[in-house]
C-alpha cells in the first residue's frame, strides 16, 4: 500500500489521479491517461479552492462541469463517475483541517453546480449541433433541383446519425418523419410516431407559454422557440427534454414544415433533483438544512399582505454529556429521534422544521396569526420532548431551550431574525433551560453590545483605550487623605466611557483580565511613585494605592512575580500597595489559593477583604486569611444616611469593627455620601472611608489637590 501524500499539492495530485482513472475509460479523447490527468489537475485545484473558500462560489463548480465537456467527457457516465469521485474523495484529500460537516455540505453544493455547468456546456454544444442540422434541413428544402439528390443524402446522413431526437411535422401538426434517436427516446416505432398529432403531447407540467409559442410558430409569426418540456412515454414514465422547434419555409419564404430537435434530459434532471436534495437536507436526520431554511425564511420575510412569521430556535440541554458519556453514535441516534418528533410537531400549512447543525433545530410558522400559532408550536415541541428516548437500552431524558421570535414580514432580514432567536434561546438556557422565552429587543441590544465589547477587548489594551481614575481613601479620625483606590475605565470609541461592571466580567470570561489587571497594577503603582516624587512623601504622608484583584488573577501563577517586578521597577515600597480581594472569591479557599496572598502579605503588601459581609463567610474564617484590612460593604451603612440610623445596622457595624480590631484588622467603609454618615462611622470606630462625600473617582491631579489641602491645613 502506498504512503499517504504529505502536502496539500500531493493530496491534490492524488485526487486528480483517482478522478482521471475513473473517468478516462468513458472519455472520447486521443490523449493518454497521464495526459488526461494533467488536463484534470487545474480543474481539481479549482474545486479544492472552492471547497475551502471563505464564501461559497457556485461559479467554480459550474466552470468545473463545463471543463469536463471541453475535455470531451460528454458521456453521461463520465458525469456520474465524476460526481461519485467528488463526493467520495474531494473532502478527504482537499478538505485539510476544516469542519467535516460544513465541507460535506459544500461538496454537495459543488456537485450540484458541476452538474449544472456540465448540462449548460453540453446544451450549448448540442445547440451548435442543432443549428448545423437546421442548416442542413434548410439546404435540403431550398437547393436547386439539379443538386437535390446530393443535398437530400447529406440531410439524411445528418438526420439519421444525430445523437439528438429529430422530428418533422407539417403545419397542421401531423408528424411526417422521425429519426432513430427520437424513436428510442419514446420507445415507439416510426409507424407509431408518424401517426401522432403534435398537440396530443400535452403534459400537465407544460410551461404556460408552451402552446402559445407553438401556435405563433405554425402561423409564421416566429421562426423558432426553445423550452423545457415533458412527454409521456407509452409505459407512463415521463421523458424530459430540451426542445427546440424551428419553422422551415419554402423557396418563396412561405411556412411549410416545423422541425423539432429534442435532447433527453431525464437522467440529468433526476440527478439535479438528487443533488439539490442532498445540498438542502441534513444527511443525518433528513430535515431541511441551514441553507434550505434560510431560503424559506427569506421568502417568508419577503411576503407582504399582512403576513407574519414565528420562529422557534431550539437547543438541546446537556446534549454534550450524551456525546461524552455514550459516544457520538448514540448522540446521532438521539438527534434522529428528536428530529422525527419535531417533524411531527410542524405538519400544518406554512410550518417547517430544519436542523441548523449539532443539536440546534429551528421551526418556522407563517400566516396572519403567528402570534398565537408560534406559542402553540413551541408548546408542542416542549411536549414532544417529554417522553424519554431509548438509545442502546438506556432511557434518556431530553430537554430543550427555545428562543421565539415573532413579527410582521418585511421588517427584518433573515440573519437578524436568526440572531435574535439565538440570543433569546441562550437567555432561556441561562434561566435554567427546559423552557421557552420570547425575544426582547432591549435584551437583544444588550447581548449584541456585550458581544461587540467582548470582541473589541483584545485590541483595546493595545490601542490604549483604558485609563484609571482614583477615589481617595480618607482617615475618619483627622480627615486626611491616606491613599486612593484605582478604578479602571474603558474609553470606548463608540460607547464612550464604560465603568468596570460593563467590561470586567467580559475580561474575566475571555482571560484578558490577567494582562489588563497587570497593566492596572503597574500604572497605579507608577502613579503612587509620581505622587511621592512630585509632592514629597514627608509632606503628604505615606499615600497608599489600592488595586482590585479578580478571582482569575488569584489563580494565575505569575501574580506574585508580576507584583514584585512592578514594585522593583518603580521603586515603590510594598507597604504602599494594598491588593483588594472580594470576600466571595475567598469563600472555601484552600491553602494553594491563599499561598500567593500569604507571600505578598509577608513582603509587606496589605491585603484587603473587599465587599465584606456579602459572601456569607464564617467570621472565624478571618483568622486563617492573610488580610490586614476589611472593606465593609455599603449595604451595611446605607441606613446611616438617614437620621436616626437603624439601630440594628449600628449594632452590626459596631460588632464587625470590634471583631476586626481584635484581630488587628483595619476597617474601611465604602459608599459614604453624607457628613452624618461619616461622623457616625467615626464614632463606631471605623478607620478609613471612601465615597462621594469626599470625592468621586477622578484623575490623579484631583488627589494631588485633596492631599495638598490636607498637608497644608
Amino acid at each position: 500500500m502506498s504512503a499517504e501524500p504529505d502536502g496539500p499539492e500531493d493530496r491534490l495530485r492524488r485526487f486528480a489521479t483517482i478522478w482521471s482513472r475513473a473517468v478516462f475509460p468513458v472519455t472520447s479523447t486521443s490523449a493518454t491517461r497521464p495526459e488526461f490527468e494533467e488536463r484534470l489537475l487545474p480543474v481539481a485545484r479549482l474545486l479544492s479552492e472552492a471547497l475551502r473558500a471563505r464564501s461559497f462560489d457556485a461559479d467554480a463548480g459550474r466552470t468545473a462541469g463545463a471543463a469536463l465537456v471541453e475535455a470531451h467527457c460528454t458521456d453521461p457516465e463520465a458525469l456520474s463517475r465524476t460526481l461519485d469521485c467528488v463526493d467520495a474523495y474531494l473532502v478527504l484529500y482537499c478538505g485539510e483541517d476544516g469542519d467535516r460537516e460544513d465541507l460535506r455540505a459544500r461538496s454537495a453544493r459543488l456537485q450540484h453546480a458541476m452538474a449544472a455547468g456540465f448540462a449548460q456546456a453540453l446544451r450549448e454544444r448540442t445547440l451548435a449541433e442543432q443549428e448545423a442540422v437546421a442548416r442542413a434541413a434548410l439546404e435540403a428544402q431550398g437547393v436547386v433541383a439539379q443538386a437535390l439528390h446530393a443535398t437530400e443524402a447529406r440531410f439524411r446522413a445528418v438526420f439519421e446519425g444525430a445523437a439528438i431526437g429529430i422530428g418533422i411535422a407539417d403545419l397542421e401538426g401531423n408528424v411526417l418523419q422521425v429519426n432513430g434517436a427520437l424513436r428510442r427516446m419514446f420507445g415507439l416505432s416510426e409507424h407509431a410516431l408518424r401517426g401522432r398529432k403534435v398537440k396530443e403531447w400535452v403534459h400537465p407540467d407544460d410551461a404556460p407559454q408552451t402552446w402559445r409559442l407553438y401556435d405563433e410558430l405554425v402561423r409564421g409569426e416566429r421562426e423558432h422557440y426553445h423550452l423545457e418540456k415533458a412527454f409521456y412515454r407509452p409505459d407512463g414514465t415521463v421523458l424530459w427534454t430540451n426542445l427546440t422547434v424551428s419553422l422551415l419555409r419554402d423557396a418563396d419564404g412561405d411556412p411549410q414544415y416545423q422541425l423539432a430537435l429534442m435532447e433527453d434530459t431525464t437522467e440529468r434532471r433526476l440527478l439535479n433533483l438528487r443533488l439539490r436534495y442532498e445540498a438542502t437536507h441534513d444527511a443525518l436526520t433528513g430535515l431541511p438544512n441551514r441553507a434550505f431554511f434560510f431560503e424559506r425564511l427569506e421568502k417568508a420575510l419577503g411576503a407582504g399582505g399582512g403576513q407574519r412569521f414565528g420562529l422557534c430556535y431550539l437547543d438541546l440541554d446537556g446534549f454534550k454529556t450524551v456525546n461524552d458519556s455514550l459516544g457520538h453514535a448514540a448522540g446521532d441516534r438521539l438527534l434522529v429521534e428528536v428530529a422525527d418528533r419535531l417533524q411531527a410537531c410542524a405538519t400544518a400549512s406554512g410550518e417547517m422544521v430544519a436542523r441548523l447543525g449539532g443539536d440546534e433545530f429551528v421551526a418556522l410558522t407563517t400566516g396572519p396569526d403567528t402570534e398565537r400559532t408560534v406559542d402553540e408550536l413551541a408548546a408542542r415541541i416542549m411536549n414532544a420532548l417529554l417522553a424519554p428516548i431509548s438509545v442502546d437500552g438506556r432511557e434518556l431524558t431530553v430537554r430543550g431551550s427555545i428562543g421565539i421570535v415573532e413579527g410582521p414580514a418585511g421588517e427584518r432580514s433573515a440573519a437578524e431574525v436568526l440572531r435574535s432567536a439565538d440570543i433569546t434561546m441562550y437567555r432561556a438556557k441561562s434561566a435554567g433551560g427546559n423552557r421557552f422565552e420570547l425575544a426582547d429587543p432591549e435584551a437583544d441590544a444588550r447581548a449584541i453590545t456585550r458581544h461587540g465589547l467582548t470582541t473589541a477587548l483584545p485590541t483595546a489594551l493595545d490601542r490604549g483605550e483604558f485609563f484609571i481614575e482614583y477615589q481617595p481613601l480618607v482617615h475618619l479620625g483627622d480627615g486626611s487623605v491616606r491613599g486612593a483606590e484605582a478604578l479602571v475605565r474603558w474609553l470606548h470609541p463608540q460607547h464612550g466611557v464604560l465603568s468596570p461592571d460593563r467590561f470586567i466580567p467580559l475580561a474575566e470570561h475571555t482571560g484578558l483580565i490577567v494582562p489588563l489587571g497587570r497593566w492596572v497594577l503597574e500604572q497605579s503603582v507608577r502613579q503612587a511613585r509620581e505622587w511621592r516624587d512630585r509632592h514629597g512623601g514627608e509632606a503628604l504622608g505615606p499615600l497608599r494605592i489600592n488595586v482590585n484583584l479578580s478571582p482569575c488573577q488569584l489563580t494565575h501563577p505569575g501574580l506574585v512575580q508580576d507584583t514584585v517586578d512592578i514594585l522593583e521597577r518603580t521603586g515603590v515600597a510594598p507597604d504602599a500597595l494594598c491588593l483588594e480581594v472580594t470576600e466571595s472569591a475567598l469563600i472555601g479557599a484552600d491553602d494553594d489559593l491563599l499561598k500567593p496572598l500569604r507571600r505578598l502579605a509577608e513582603m509587606g503588601v496589605d491585603i484587603a477583604l473587599d465587599d465584606f459581609g456579602t459572601g456569607y463567610s464564617n467570621l472565624a474564617n478571618l483568622r486563617r486569611l492573610p488580610v490586614s484590612v476589611l472593606k465593609l460593604d455599603r449595604s451595611f451603612t446605607q441606613s446611616m444616611q438617614r437620621f436616626p440610623a437603624d439601630p440594628v445596622d449600628l449594632k452590626i457595624v459596631e460588632g464587625i469593627v470590634s471583631l476586626a480590631h481584635s484581630l488587628d484588622l483595619a476597617v474601611t467603609v465604602e459608599g459614604v455620601e453624607t457628613g452624618a454618615q461619616a461622623e457616625q462611622l467615626r464614632v463606631l470606630g471605623c478607620d478609613t472611608a471612601q465615597g462621594w462625600y469626599y470625592a468621586r473617582p477622578g484623575p490623579p491631579e484631583r488627589l494631588h489637590e485633596l492631599a495638598l489641602v490636607d498637608a497644608t491645613g
